[in-house]
């Protein structure tokens, strides 16, 4: 971590929708002179400046003006941060060239991407370089996929205090959903569909849940894909959208730690489908899916949350039961608070080596209490409350 840096943060997208979010959340938790320090960054000093003034944010905020397009400019931004937070995508797009530089420059990065296709990609190309640098490189810090990568973790070490052992079976079922598209995120799942046009074999990579473990293929997975009925939530379950980036950085952290959970470890995730469950995003995509910038208001934001459940299974049958809940609509309202304070939590957390890690791997039970303090997550566990 760099011990020169001039802001322990610089939100990089300020002027973008989930950029101004995360902004908006430190402007309420980290007033000038509080536990960190922290810059906005952009295309446009004149925008950097309006999107200040209409968060309410001091005027002594700093304003830094950064191009994605300009290598120079990238790397003269990241020496001045301990940690680059960055809403700019789609990554595949824009971020490749951010990701270097950090790495290069041994300066923490985090990010919201579900762009697994990408995150391959820079895990084989940095992950090496970033260890040597001393560069964290965290991806997926949203919904996508914090909720359940640290929801596993979560059910792990409940099991090891309930039962005294990991359990090699977890299962995720999203019980309530209720959220909103910005523009940004659909423009990332076009650029990964244009991708795999351009590149079939790519698909075959989205599709395998070890696509980001490099050399460690696991057992078979269930695959999800099915409508059945689940007899731990005595409900049907249907396949989940977010799936297939979540399953791979659940297996990412487990191959990360050393397979705590077992090298045999199977996950999946399901949303219920009963009567009175409510588990998909609102304006999917079409004709009228939101444009880059724009997203869900302000009233759809806090009427937002999710409610997901994870079931641990024991060898022996042994079961334990645990959820993780959110007070905000999952894509923005909630991923801009749990980004801002896994980026806080990387800075208390020094400890952790360079290199390409998923956000629980790096930073353990302690970002599951932070968030629970900071972000509005609540983890709970119902191993007493089944049947």
């Amino acid at each position: 971590m760099r011990a020169d840096a001039e802001f322990d943060i610089i939100v990089y997208g300020a002027t973008g929708f989930t950029g101004r979010l995360v902004a908006e959340h430190l402007v309420r938790t980290q007033p000038p002179g509080g536990e960190v320090s922290w810059a906005m960054a952009g295309r446009s000093a004149d925008k950097l400046a309006e999107v200040r003034d209409l968060i309410g944010a001091p005027a002594s905020t700093p304003l830094v003006v950064c191009d994605a397009a300009d290598p120079a400019q990238l790397s003269a931004m990241v020496r001045r941060a301990r940690v680059i937070v960055t809403t700019v995508g789609p990554y595949q797009l824009y971020g490749s060239d951010l990701v270097a530089a950090c790495v290069e420059a041994g300066t923490d990065y985090v990010d919201l991407c579900g762009e697994s296709n990408w995150m391959a990609e820079m895990v084989a190309a940095h992950h090496e370089a970033a260890r040597a640098s001393g560069a964290r490189i965290l991806f997926s810090c949203g919904f996508d996929s914090i909720p359940f990568e640290l929801g596993v973790l979560f059910a792990e070490e409940t099991a090891k205090r309930r039962l005294g052992h990991p359990v090699p079976r977890v299962k995720g079922r999203v019980r309530d959903m209720r959220g909103g598209l910005s523009g940004g995120t659909a423009a990332s799942g076009a650029a990964t569909m244009d991708a795999i046009r351009r590149n079939p074999a790519l698909f075959q990579l989205m599709m395998d849940p070890f696509a980001l473990t490099p050399g460690f293929i696991g057992p078979a997975q269930p695959s999800g894909n099915e409508t059945a009925f689940d007899e731990d939530v005595d409900a049907e379950v249907g396949p989940f959208m977010m799936a297939a980036i979540n399953t791979k950085n659940v297996h990412r952290s487990n191959f990360l730690q050393g397979h705590p959970w077992g090298t045999d470890f199977a996950y999946d995730e399901m949303s219920v489908t009963a009567p009175g469950s409510s588990t998909s995003f609102t304006d999917l995509g079409g004709a009228g899916a939101p444009k880059p910038g724009e997203g869900p208001s302000l009233e759809e934001r806090e009427n937002g949350y999710y409610d997901i459940l994870f079931v641990g299974i024991g060898a022996d049958g042994r079961k334990v039961r645990v959820s993780v809940k959110g007070d905000r609509d999952p894509g923005y309202g909630s991923t801009s608070k749990m980004m801002a304070e896994t980026a806080i939590q990387l800075i208390r957390t020094p400890a952790t080596a360079g290199g390409v890690w998923t956000p629980g791997a790096a930073l353990g039970v302690p970002l599951i209490e932070r968030l629970a303090a900071r972000a509005g997550l609540a983890f709970t566990d119902e191993t007493d409350k089944a049947g």
